[in-house]
């Protein structure tokens, strides 16, 4: 039976979900999210993919999925065929499709397995598929989000988004894989380098984590301003959280995680950060702030939750109740018939 649409209320285009939720769901924080990505890799996953949509779709609880980016595998080629192919396999969730870029979609279409194409060509060809309307969500069940693209001088990113659930700020971040776009596109030029970056190529970083920073910046603006329960943000990449700050493979992501962690510290409260990326499952706090009088430098009311992903094809479901300390609840759903034969 298809799920009943939500009741949806917009204000300032900011949406807020759940009321679609009875009294007694929000009281026992009984709503929820899907949580993907990395997924489908490959033809042959194309099926699992869809025991993992129909197990989302009988799930009561769930609201809307929200998908971390990586609808294609890296070796795949990033034709529009394949792209659209994708997008419609989406479109059979029963519930509103929130997706964010990875960089298998884009990023790396360069590589000549994926045709050689030039990334950002890519990109505006993902946005065009995967966000034909602006503003709002795709699947069965659509509802409005607020974009980035409505902030002036930010008017292509449409990815971004933005909305509310049960008294938690949620978005998206255009944040990728490959050391968020760092990592040169040589095999479609081979004198593209770190140490001589394409300009074409160093440019889109720079413009795209501005409006990273600054959707950061609003996020937890709007949860302050709304007084929130809590705060997610959902993006690609694996920023490498182990990896000291001056690595190469941080470079990508120091500025976004310093912003996250600046904000956090002053939010005091949970904030749930969903990526993708190295497919594997996990829950941990690996975000490091300022040092306390303990010594100890790790931030509490920071969770970071990774998706399943490339072979292993199952998915998350995020509780959140506004009235639990820890307002978001983590429990990985394994569908069985796409365990592996031991």
């Amino acid at each position: 039976m298809m799920k009943k649409s939500l009741s949806m209320l917009a204000a300032t285009l900011l949406l807020t979900l759940g009321t679609h939720a009875g009294a007694d769901d929000f009281r026992h924080g009984s709503a929820s999210f899907a949580l993907i990505g990395d997924v489908p890799y490959g033809s042959a996953v194309e099926p699992k993919f869809d025991h993992v949509i129909a197990s989302i779709n009988a799930a009561p609880h769930v609201r809307f999925v929200v998908h971390t980016g990586d609808v294609k595998a890296g070796s795949e080629r990033c034709d529009d065929a394949l792209l659209q192919k994708r997008f419609d396999q989406f479109q059979t969730l029963q519930d509103g499709v929130i997706v964010t870029p990875g960089d298998n979609d884009w990023t790396d279409c360069h590589r000549t397995n994926n045709g050689n194409y030039l990334p950002t060509e890519r990109l505006t060809r993902f946005r065009e598929i995967y966000y034909p309307v602006p503003g709002m969500t795709s699947g069965q069940n659509a509802f409005p989000v607020r974009t980035q693209a409505t902030m002036a001088g930010f008017e292509h990113y449409v990815e971004n988004m933005m909305w509310e659930f049960h008294g938690a700020m949620m978005a998206t971040l255009h944040v990728v894989g490959s050391n968020n776009g760092l990592d040169p596109w040589n095999q479609i030029d081979p004198a593209d380098s770190y140490d001589a970056p394409r300009p074409d190529r160093l440019a889109e970083v720079q413009a795209r984590e501005t409006a990273a920073l600054a959707w950061i910046d609003e996020v937890f603006a709007q949860a302050a301003a709304r007084n929130s329960a809590g705060v997610m943000i959902a993006m690609q990449a694996n920023p490498n959280f182990d990896l000291p700050a001056a690595d190469l493979k941080r470079q990508g992501f120091n500025k976004v995680l310093d912003r996250i962690t600046q904000h956090a510290v002053a939010f005091g409260k949970p904030v749930l950060l969903a990526h993708g990326d190295s497919h594997y499952f996990r829950v941990d706090k690996p975000l490091a702030g300022p040092v306390k009088p303990s010594g100890s430098r790790m931030l509490e009311n920071v969770t970071r939750v990774e998706n399943f992903g490339a072979q292993n094809v199952h998915w998350v479901e995020v509780f959140v109740n506004p009235r639990d300390p820890s307002v978001f609840r983590i429990e990985p759903r394994i569908v069985k018939a796409n365990l592996f034969a031991r």
